[in-house]
């Protein structure tokens, strides 16, 4: 393809193919039958990378974006100008995050197709957005409280809960399910579906071996790391060694030399390079984090063990998540202890310093 540079390989091991984005509301075709769709979000993080794959007289929608008029305006310049007055005929959600299921229930009407995703993720989708409206569970504001936030961190979390469901468009009542191992036709070719977790309980990747070509959502992005969190709903989880085992198990059925077509930054080359590194990363910061467990700390109170950057109030729930996931490993490996004192705060201490 025209488009295609002889990237060089940067420092990390990666190499990127493509110069340049596509523009919004227009698509880029990056293997055969296979095309870029970027999309805005309103976050921190200001983009996502779908996916639609030519599939004979229709298309595969591969994640949808964020439910808002942008985003909407943006799909609907694609479906009239852009694949050849073929109508979508299938529609696949890789997790269940806002940015790649917003618009999941809307494109499954507008073209009356069947969502497929994982079952885990299509149930928790449904459980958290019926939070909508709801007031906070005390047991989500004990799980605050205990993390150290707070009488006003944990006001602000009450006035948070239940804003998941804003992004999302009514999801349909019927979905079909993707499991791991499962081998499915796109645009004519076997695509096998690998699972992972962590970042999210039941994450769908799409790898096809004739193309050679994965496309890994949240599982593998190539410049940042996907948050891996633990939350007040699955509170006794143990999430990160979920993600760390599902990078491995990645690297062991996935070859090194794949195009990798994530969700967020750009394709790129240096599969198992940047699952070596998700993983060495995460290990990294378990040792400075145990280090710092020397005397009794608050998951609040380990943030620079893990981040680079000051923690401000743009990220400061997800960088809580983060700690509490990575200190819920260092328990469950036997490294570290953890006690609730009579204010109802964790405090959490390295086990040889206990």
């Amino acid at each position: 393809m025209s488009d295609v540079s002889l990237a060089e390989v940067d420092e990390k091991g990666l190499s990127y193919p493509f110069e340049g984005i596509p523009e919004a509301g227009d698509i880029r075709e990056v293997a055969p039958g296979i095309y870029w769709v970027r999309m805005v979000l309103p976050f921190s993080l200001d983009h996502i990378n779908l996916w639609l794959i030519d599939d004979g007289d229709g298309w595969v929608v591969i994640d949808t974006g964020v439910n808002d008029e942008g985003t909407k305006a943006n799909w609907e310049k694609i479906f009239s100008t852009r694949l050849g007055g073929k109508p979508v005929k299938r529609l696949i959600v890789t997790h269940l995050h806002p940015d790649h299921v917003g618009l999941a229930g809307w494109i499954a009407r507008k073209f009356d197709v069947t969502l497929e995703m994982s079952r885990t993720d299509y149930l928790m989708c449904r459980t958290l957005v019926a939070d909508t409206g709801k007031t906070a569970p005390e047991e989500a504001l004990k799980f605050y409280r205990a993390a150290g936030f707070s009488t006003r961190g944990v006001e602000s979390y009450a006035k948070r809960f239940g804003g998941f469901g804003a992004r999302v468009s009514t999801m349909p009542d019927v979905f079909k399910r993707l499991k791991e191992g499962d081998k499915i036709t796109l645009g004519g070719r076997e695509w096998r579906i690998v699972v992972g977790s962590g970042h999210a309980p039941e994450h769908v990747c799409l790898f096809c071996e004739e193309l050679n070509v994965l496309i890994s959502g949240d599982q593998v992005l190539p410049r940042i790391s996907s948050n891996v969190s633990l939350h007040p709903t699955e509170a006794h989880a143990d999430p990160l060694q979920e993600w760390i085992d599902s990078c491995k198990k990645l690297r062991a059925v996935l070859p090194e030399d794949a195009l990798v077509l994530p969700a967020h930054n750009e394709p790129f080359y240096g599969l198992h390079r940047r699952l070596d590194a998700l993983v060495e990363g995460h290990e990294d910061g378990l040792k400075k984090l145990l280090e710092m467990l020397s005397e009794p700390r608050r998951s609040i109170d380990v943030f620079p063990a893990l981040f680079k950057r000051k923690i401000g109030s743009d990220v400061f729930f997800m960088a809580t998540g983060e700690s509490l996931a990575h200190l819920a490993c260092l328990v469950k490996r036997g490294l570290a202890t953890v006690s609730r004192d009579e204010k109802g705060v964790d405090w959490y201490v390295r086990k040889d310093a206990a």
